[in-house]
């Protein structure tokens, strides 16, 4: 589904991704692991063009998508979570899942997306008519979600959906993982929980200082020695 070529990226005169080559098949749950400052979400962004590549390709079922605009790469059926969430706090929850469902231009699916994020996440149907900024951060987390898959997305990008969060809701979005990605739609998850991360992945890769430098499946990766030492503390 997402195949990423040799790319490179950075922000002016500071090159942060190095030869970046990956892929993501259909249906899988693809993690991104690494220490803080590795380049995840320079990764993410890259891939969802609100940072331009200085070199390589990323492409989407075979179409390539290198500079085209993040607008146009969203109507393909790519959606971003970002790191921070970037919700419209002045609006009520239900509006900020409607906005996301903008994108479909349907209203029936619309309305079905909007059902069924209410089912994934009943207490956003409870609170629906409060404004996003009266929720907590973990709330916010299952907003930020919920809008995304409001446009009906193939490929859910997650960037440190558990960063400033209580374990407790920690917990309850990685919980919701499994059902999404069950619904059919890919999910390429960047975390430094490396443990809770790996163990939902179907393949994995490592990220240190812009360069992949180890990959395999998730269960591979939690029994390698060196990732175990760097992150895990075993």
């Amino acid at each position: 589904m997402l195949e990423i070529n040799n790319l490179s990226s950075g922000y002016g005169d500071v090159q942060v991704l190095r030869g970046i080559s990956l892929s993501v098949a259909e249906g899988e749950v693809v993690s991104i692991v690494g220490a803080n400052g590795a380049g995840k979400s320079t990764l993410v962004r890259t891939i969802m063009g609100t940072l331009p590549a200085t070199a390589g390709s990323v492409a989407l079922n075979g179409q390539t998508i290198t500079g085209k605009p993040a607008h146009e790469i969203a109507r393909l059926g790519i959606a971003q979570v970002m790191e921070g969430r970037r919700l419209f706090n002045h609006m009520t929850v239900e509006d900020n899942l409607l906005i996301g469902g903008d994108v479909l231009r349907d209203k029936k699916r619309s309305r079905d997306n909007l059902d069924w994020v209410y089912y994934l996440f009943p207490k956003l149907k409870e609170r629906r008519k409060q404004l996003a900024r009266s929720f907590s951060g973990g709330e916010q987390q299952m907003l930020a979600i919920g809008r995304a898959l409001m446009t009906g997305p193939k490929l859910l990008l997650l960037d440190e959906p558990s960063i400033g969060l209580a374990p407790i809701m920690v917990e309850t979005v990685f919980e919701k993982l499994p059902e999404i990605n069950a619904r059919g739609i890919t999910i390429f998850l960047v975390e430094q929980d490396v443990q809770r991360s790996l163990s939902l992945a179907t393949r994995g890769y490592v990220l240190e200082h812009g360069e992949i430098v180890l990959s395999g499946s998730g269960q591979e990766l939690l029994q390698n020695d060196g990732l175990r030492k760097a992150y895990l503390g075993i």
